[in-house]
Formats: structure tokens, sequence, C-alpha cells
């Protein structure tokens, strides 16, 4: 089991892999420098058509345990962002803690309430440029530790209710985390190189309108 503190560091040999698709632009990686408005990076997201075709959630291996500690990604994110000590049971298996879903502001003690949100969804990723990866990047994208955005622990109940939509379709139900999330989209399909739609990105315009100062710093996948 790795230490809350590890945990961006566990990505790294799958950041190392080779890529199918473009990594952000040598343009990009000066915006990548220093935090940017969070209307500067919606701006530099890239804009194309999405299409599902073809897509299948196997094609996402997830839940794996690439450091071999024993603990799987999901174990890995409950221990992570559990607010206290989690007890863990044999496995890697957490049975307790204590974790905030910041999407509709509910406290739980257990994890069997919870659900590991892909910030971006699965779909929506395949949906924005995922499907031209090879297999070895979207099992990185599906149990990305390297940045505590990409993954995150919140109510199965929330879960249910985002599914695979993006902002134009679903925003958290407390309005405090809204500029959270708008931010933590954003920084996640820049880390990534994935793509908006016309629909989403001026959802995403409009969110950002309304969050004043927010930033947003993020660092490519490979």
């Amino acid at each position: 089991m790795i230490a809350p503190c590890m945990r961006a560091a566990l990505a790294a040999a799958f950041l190392a892999l080779p890529l199918t698709s473009a990594s952000p632009s040598a343009a990009d990686a000066d915006l990548v420098a220093l935090p940017m408005t969070l209307k500067q990076a919606v701006a530099a997201l890239p804009m194309a058509a999405e299409s599902r075709e073809g897509y299948e959630r196997s094609r996402f291996k997830h839940w794996t345990d690439d450091d071999r500690d024993g603990c799987n990604t999901r174990e890995e994110v409950l221990i992570a962002e559990s607010r206290t000590a989690p007890a863990v049971g044999a496995g890697c298996k957490v049975i307790a803690g204590k974790w905030f879903s910041y999407y509709d502001g509910q406290t739980l003690t257990q994890p069997r309430g919870l659900a590991i949100d892909f910030m971006v969804p699965l779909a929506e990723a395949w949906d924005s440029g995922a499907s031209a990866w090879n297999a070895e990047r979207r099992t990185a994208y599906a149990n990305d530790l390297g940045d505590e955005r990409s993954l995150v622990a919140i109510t199965a109940r929330s879960n249910r209710s985002k599914s695979d939509q993006d902002p134009a379709e679903w925003q958290p139900p407390l309005a405090d985390a809204r500029c959270t999330y708008t931010s933590h989209w954003v920084a996640t399909k820049l880390r990534w190189g994935l793509s908006v739609d016309k629909a989403e990105r001026q959802a995403l315009r409009e969110l950002a309108a309304g969050c004043g100062q927010e930033t947003v710093e993020y660092e490519p996948a490979g």
C-alpha cells in the first residue's frame, strides 16, 4: 500500500509509453509553463467533432495494479482521498475511511457508497481523441494516478447521474463545486490532448465566465 503523498509518482511508467496520437503542440507547451486563467485554458482546447463509433468500455483496461504493491487503482484513490487514516483489509481492500464527495457535498465513511469517477468519462475521452490511441495509452488514461484531478471518489449516485456526459449536458448538483469541476475537466482534457465539440466549448466558456480568478495548471501525460 502506498502513502498518499506517493500517488503522483505512480503513473511514471505509463507516461513513458509510446503514443499513437499527437501530444500538445509547442504553442500549448508555452501555456503549460505558467498558470492560465480558466478562460485561457478553455481557449487552448482544440475543437473537433465527436464520434463514438467503435467505442467499448473494455477498450480502457482499468483498476490495474501497475506498481504491483497489491493495491489496484480504485483502492489507491480511496486511500489517497480519505480524510482520515483509512482501514485497509486483506488484499488492499479499503473497508473504512472518510471521504468528501465534492460534486454533491456529501461525506461518507463506507467505501461501498463511493464510485471512482473518471473526470472525463471513458466514452467522452473516446469521442474526443482516445479512439486513435493504442491500448497502452488508454490503459494509462484509465489509471491516471499522476494527476489527482483525473480520478475522484464521489458518491455512486453522482456518478450515475453524470454517466458519460460532458459539461454541456451535466454539472455537479452543488453549485459551489462547478468552478472546481470545470477547471478539473479542462485540465484533464489538456493533460491528455483531448478535444471539445462546439456545445461543450460554449458551456465551458459560460462556466469560466462566472469563475472569477480560477486558474488551470497541468502537465502533459507524455
